[in-house]
């Protein structure tokens, strides 16, 4: 921090810091409050119009904050109100620069492994898989609440080890959407010694231009990694495989295909809800009973079990861990209603590639169903050609075997139009997720098994909602916990 003031108050410096605030409707006592502007936040890769968190200053103070961090300009067009606090001001040219570096900091104080993963799709899962299999084998890990993955989320995951340094290791995902190096500033805060590449799919490309670009951008978490580090990619990606050449340490790769190092075979899917595996290692091979869905997900523990691996555990000690995963809530959640009829709640998140592979699991998983049906909402930033891409994956989705197809809001309606030209007759739209909600609680009947998609813009948990509200879950806590 470039600090300006020169008269700050003398017990600043010796006063504990009880946490980092960047939202003012949090400060508590003791707490230090950064006051992040427009600016800052184009500065470091955010898009859109955000509120001048300079007005929150003096009410930061008066909540008992022991000081706040704000930009030079900011406190000039302010100085009227600020002035008076002067000596509890902590002058930036940058604040969210200031809190990663701040992060690094801290980090630097800390300097024990980090997992580094990033990928268009599944982050989160292979983060949670990652640090369980590794919480497996004794160590405490630091790990990103919820998606927390980007210039704000990860400096405050980090910060974390100023109040708790006992972490043996740090699982951190990394995301980026706009094409200024957000997965290198990340490295530069927590340098990878493990960085995870899980796939690159058309994702953000409204601001990155082309499948190209989106590679380039996830390259950085290797380019980003420590010498002397290992690369964890993805072989049956043929772009994530293309970066083994930038590896500065080792390279595991993982995937279905003869050519990984990490591998799974004789896939089975006994009944929906269950998936097996043989995970074949450079060390052993072991059998996979894992309560996750789909071949993605799959590949999502691949990416678990060859970190375990490059932390030195057997196959037998990742099986082991795999097989008592619980997942999360809202991605790829089996939800099995005691009227005879099963729900995946999927709410999480939606693109093109992600929504088909959940159809595909679909599809493989459920032999036994009846009807297999798609509530699917519209997927957001897919740039200029977003009616086009709906279009085509609802014809996509026609020639999967599905047997009833909802779309939610907006573009939806361009997925049901393709789903229909590809014969699929049963196909509506629902203006929003309560239409959508109201439409499936109609129609739903024993032995359906239903997939609920969609991105959080679009709320398609509601329709989850409205199915609890009507019908009894077998284990109706754990549900809407």
């Amino acid at each position: 921090m470039n600090a300006a003031a020169t008269h700050h108050d003398p017990a600043l410096y010796d006063a504990e810091i009880a946490s980092i605030v960047i939202d003012s409707r949090e400060v508590r006592a003791g707490d230090v409050f950064f006051a992040l502007s427009q600016p800052d936040y184009a500065n470091n890769g955010f898009n859109g119009d955000f509120e001048d968190a300079t007005k929150f200053v003096v009410p930061s103070l008066d909540n008992g904050a022991i000081a706040c961090v704000v930009r030079h300009d900011r406190f000039e067009e302010y100085r009227t109100e600020l002035e008076p606090h002067v000596d509890k001001l902590v002058f930036v040219d940058d604040t969210i620069k200031a809190l990663q570096d701040l992060a690094h900091g801290i980090y630097l104080g800390w300097n024990k492994p980090v997992i580094a993963i990033t990928g268009s799709a599944g982050k989160t899962t292979a983060k949670e898989l990652t640090a369980h299999v590794l919480e497996a084998r004794g160590a405490k890990v630091l790990r990103n609440i919820k998606n927390y993955n980007n210039g704000l989320g990860h400096p405050l995951t980090v910060l974390n080890l100023a109040k708790d340094d006992s972490y043996d290791l740090a699982v951190l995902e990394m995301g980026m959407s706009t094409p200024m190096n957000e997965i290198q500033r990340l490295c530069r805060i927590t340098p990878p010694d493990v960085s995870v590449v899980l796939n690159v799919l058309p994702v953000h490309v409204e601001h990155l231009g082309s499948i190209d670009n989106v590679a380039r951008a996830k390259a950085e978490i290797v380019e980003g990694m420590k010498d002397g580090g290992t690369a964890i990619l993805n072989a049956d990606d043929e772009r994530v495989a293309a970066m083994s050449g930038l590896s500065k340490g080792n390279v595991v790769t993982y995937g279905t295909g003869s050519n990984a190092d990490v591998r799974a075979v004789n896939i089975s899917f006994p009944r929906f809800g269950e998936t097996r595996f043989d995970l074949v290692t450079p060390n052993g091979t072991a059998a996979v009973d894992f309560p996750l869905n789909g071949r993605h997900n799959i590949l999502n523990a691949l990416a678990a079990a060859a970190a375990g691996y490059t932390f030195g555990m057997t196959a037998a000690e990742v099986a082991a861990a795999l097989a008592s995963v619980v997942p999360p809530p809202q991605r790829g959640e089996v939800l099995h209603f005691n009227n005879g009829f099963t729900v995946v709640n999927d709410s999480y998140n939606s693109n093109p590639a992600a929504l088909l592979s959940m159809v595909a699991t679909l599809i493989e998983g459920g032999g036994s169903a009846k009807r297999k049906i798609v509530v699917a909402g519209e997927m957001l930033e897919l740039g200029d050609d977003e009616r086009s891409i709906h279009r085509q994956v609802g014809e996509e989705i026609a020639g999967m075997g599905v047997d009833k197809l909802i779309g939610v809001r907006g573009l939806a309606e361009e997925l049901v139009a393709g789903a229909r030209d590809a014969g699929l007759a049963d196909a509506e739209f629902a203006e929003d997720s309560d239409a959508a909600g109201s439409l499936l609680l109609d129609q739903i009947r024993e032995d359906d098994l239903v997939l609920v998609k969609g991105s959080r813009g679009v709320r398609t948990e509601k329709v989850i909602e409205k199915l609890l509200e009507k019908f009894e879950f077998e284990d109706k806590d754990s549900a809407t916990e």
